[in-house]
């Protein structure tokens, strides 16, 4: 990988966000992902790069574009792999509510955890809590923690959980602490990778989330020297999903061995999930959120907000850009 590349992938997301966007408020979860999916596959066989999809919209039988495995880009140039989620938090796209971006982190060959189709206990925190909370210690003792590194009372730090029914003991032990918690309904890379930036309004991310959107997330921390752990969940009871009513504990261990990872209860670092040489993070906003505004669209342009991070050269990028429609007579200034 290279610093030209940045450029190119901040496009990708700039066009996926754009296509989503046209059905924000629609209630059209599945048309909006399938449009970000296409827009983003059409943008990256510009580039040239030997571009390899790690993490995808699933195995090529069930996904017809940006499948696991799928080669993208011209077929010269650097050896790139990516994990994409084109439509992050389709349903907040859908019923237009905040949150949602088109998302990708890309790495040189084998730089990113090939992460199954599984749920990740995950832990967030600021560059200051870097490898002194520990997503083995309980709520309790990690937020007296991150209270002591960033100078704030328990009372003043927000904790971001995905408002689940799994989450119920987790919210209700964070609050005994005297901490505030921010449900999200959906998202948790926003969530997340906000944790590493002051001034936002979180301090943690915490709880049970999708495995793929960790790997995403972890590469982003990395970048930002941030904290960022996960553990794969694999017991149904955890859980509490009802995409596993017919799954077992034992079958999802089975299902893991068979994938090679044969320590189930492994907890992993960032540089783990994201161990390549040089890593990007590249995300732009469908609706409002944390980090970005949405896309606006506008008469004679389009506008959008997104943000990029490298370790190409230790930089994160936010960047709005303006998309002249043709003919156009009166471009704002904001």
């Amino acid at each position: 990988m290279d610093r030209t590349l940045i450029q190119e992938i901040l496009e990708v997301v700039e066009q996926a966000a754009i296509a989503s966007a046209e059905l924000t408020g629609m209630g059209l979860k599945n048309e909006a992902d399938a449009a970000a999916v296409e827009a983003m596959r059409k943008r990256m066989g510009l580039i040239n790069m030997q571009g390899r999809i790690v993490i995808g919209e699933g195995e090529r039988d069930e996904a017809p574009m940006l499948y696991i495995g799928e080669e993208v880009g011209t077929g010269t140039g650097p050896g790139v792999d990516f994990a994409v989620d084109p439509c992050e938090g389709t349903n907040l796209c859908a019923n237009s509510q905040r949150g949602s971006m088109a998302v990708l982190a890309a790495s040189d060959r084998g730089g990113l955890f090939n992460a199954p189709d599984f749920y990740m206990k995950k832990l967030a925190a600021p560059p200051a809590a870097k490898g002194k909370v520990d997503i083995r210690k309980s709520a309790t003792e990690n937020i007296a923690i991150l209270s002591e590194c960033l100078g704030l009372a328990a009372t003043e730090l927000v904790i971001v959980v995905m408002d689940r029914a799994r989450h119920t003991d987790l919210i209700a032990e964070i609050r005994t602490t005297g901490a505030r918690v921010q449900p999200i309904s959906d998202g948790d890379v926003q969530a997340a990778i906000a944790c590493g930036f002051t001034g936002t309004g979180t301090h943690c991310l915490m709880g049970i989330g999708a495995a793929p959107e960790g790997v995403i997330s972890a590469a982003a921390l990395r970048a930002l020297g941030a904290h960022f752990q996960g553990q794969l969940v694999y017991d149904p009871a955890v859980a509490q999903t009802s995409e596993w009513a017919g799954y077992t504990k034992e079958g999802n261990i089975a299902r893991l061995n068979e994938m090679g990872i044969t320590d189930v209860d492994k907890v992993y670092e960032a540089d783990e999930l994201a161990s390549g040489e040089n890593v990007v993070f590249a995300g732009s906003g469908i609706t409002d959120g944390l980090l970005f505004h949405g896309v606006k669209f506008e008469k004679d342009c389009t506008r959008t907000s997104s943000l990029i991070i490298s370790t190409l050269d230790n930089t994160a990028r936010f960047t709005n850009t303006v998309h002249i429609k043709e003919g156009a007579k009166s471009i704002a200034l904001h």
